[in-house]
């Protein structure tokens, strides 16, 4: 019996010993929000690994930054700042000379207590727009616009779609960081963001970007979860955007597709260079690319954005299930106007809701369903990085091309 006892016992403190460390910041449940916290590799129990890594909690402050929470983690070769106050957006992500991220004329990290999505005919939620990676969704996506939906009283109505939808200015009501305790102690950033309304929707996700210490990878795994009580249409792009140092005249965009479409008139006049980027040009109006893209034998596609150089880059990969589509936002502008490109795979392309619902690409979650999203990121910091990477798009592409259509897409008859 004393045996079985310690044979328990030791059980017991085994799996404790496993468990994950958990840190609660912020739980509207608990009424808890840590202004300020960090966590290095020196003060975790058991740590052996080579990485010095830390994590640190701190809050801004001034102008229309004051009160916005900023998470920053170091897993002591790669460094990216989240920010739970604005949807757990990524401001950016460095290692060494490679930032992803841009040089938006928004300097500030925006509270969204200063962000009117309806001002400039919906165009608000530029005011705040600076973060490397800001989730687009979750019950509307892409452009400003008119659209329908069913009312309290349960008639049809109309309403006014703001650009990009609400998530990424809604502060996230749950933020928790987990760090394994067994190696290779991957470090978890864990945010719940809701987008709920009386008679409306009824969304949230659970947003989680991760890292293993010393890595130059990492990875963002999200869950969708429909709260009510009836299927519940949603839209989700991740609009990831950079600029210098990885954009520059001759970057390219490479990625393995089956069709690309130019979103207007005038992304189809430039549709021939749509893979090279020019340098910056004033005065330069946005042109939009719609990718249907390719998945290897794992179901997975792979964008790669490469420096003029050939020497710097980043990978992007995530199941063609999840997101079947890519949208490439080139807005080569001047320098101070935000020289950036997007590279955002998601469930549809960036056009109003009303437009995407007539094409199938506006999906439903039924109640109390959850939908996962998972994309794995890899700085490349070499040319031969590079180069493999490169190949990796060229073998999987094959020796046909995409078909490349020449028009905006055309509607289809009613």
């Amino acid at each position: 019996m004393k045996r079985l006892i310690t044979i328990g016992l030791m059980t017991i403190a085994a799996t404790v010993h496993a468990a994950p460390h958990y840190q609660v910041l912020t739980s509207t449940k608990r009424d808890i929000n840590t202004e300020s916290w960090q966590l290095t590799s020196s003060e975790f129990p058991g740590y052996k690994g080579k990485a010095r890594w830390s994590i640190n909690k701190r809050t801004l402050h001034g102008g229309k930054q004051e009160g916005v929470g900023l998470i920053e983690v170091d897993n002591g070769r790669l460094q990216f700042r989240v920010i739970p106050t604005r949807g757990m957006s990524v401001l950016d992500v460095t290692m060494g000379d490679v930032r992803l991220g841009w040089n938006s004329p928004v300097k500030e990290v925006v509270h969204p207590s200063y962000v009117n999505l309806h001002d400039r005919g919906g165009l608000g939620w530029l005011d705040g727009f600076n973060e490397w990676m800001v989730r687009c969704g979750l019950s509307f996506a892409g452009h400003p616009g008119e659209d329908k939906f069913i009312n309290n009283v349960g008639a049809e109505a109309t309403m006014d779609l703001t650009l990009h939808g609400k998530i990424g200015n809604i502060p996230a009501s749950e933020v928790v960081v987990v760090v394994d305790k067994k190696a290779p102690h991957r470090i978890r950033i864990r945010g719940r963001v809701n987008e709920v309304s009386f008679y409306g929707p009824n969304l949230s996700i659970w947003t989680e970007i991760s890292t293993v210490p010393g890595s130059n990878e990492f990875r963002i795994s999200d869950e969708l979860t429909n709260n009510g009580t009836f299927d519940e249409e949603f839209q989700i792009i991740y609009h990831a955007n950079f600029g210098r140092p990885l954009l520059g005249k001759s970057a390219k965009m490479l990625t393995a597709s089956t069709k690309i479409v130019p979103f207007n008139e005038n992304a189809a006049k430039a549709i021939d260079k749509q893979e090279v980027y020019p340098a910056p040009t004033k005065g330069f109006t946005e042109e939009v690319y719609k990718i249907y893209p390719k998945a290897d034998k794992a179901g997975n596609a792979s964008a790669v954005l490469v420096n003029p150089k050939g020497d710097r880059g980043v990978t992007m990969s995530w199941p063609v299930k999840q997101l079947p589509y890519l949208t490439q936002w080139k807005n080569t502008a001047a320098e101070t106007t935000g020289y950036v490109t997007g590279v955002e795979p998601g469930t549809g392309f960036p056009h109003n809701r009303n437009y995407e619902r007539k094409f199938g690409r506006v999906p439903k979650l039924a109640p109390g369903k959850t939908r996962s999203f998972d994309l794995d990121f890899k700085i490349l910091g070499n040319k031969a990085e590079v180069e493999s990477a490169s190949q990796a798009i060229k073998k999987l592409q094959g020796t046909t091309g995409p078909e490349i259509q020449k028009e905006p897409e055309a509607l289809p008859e009613e």
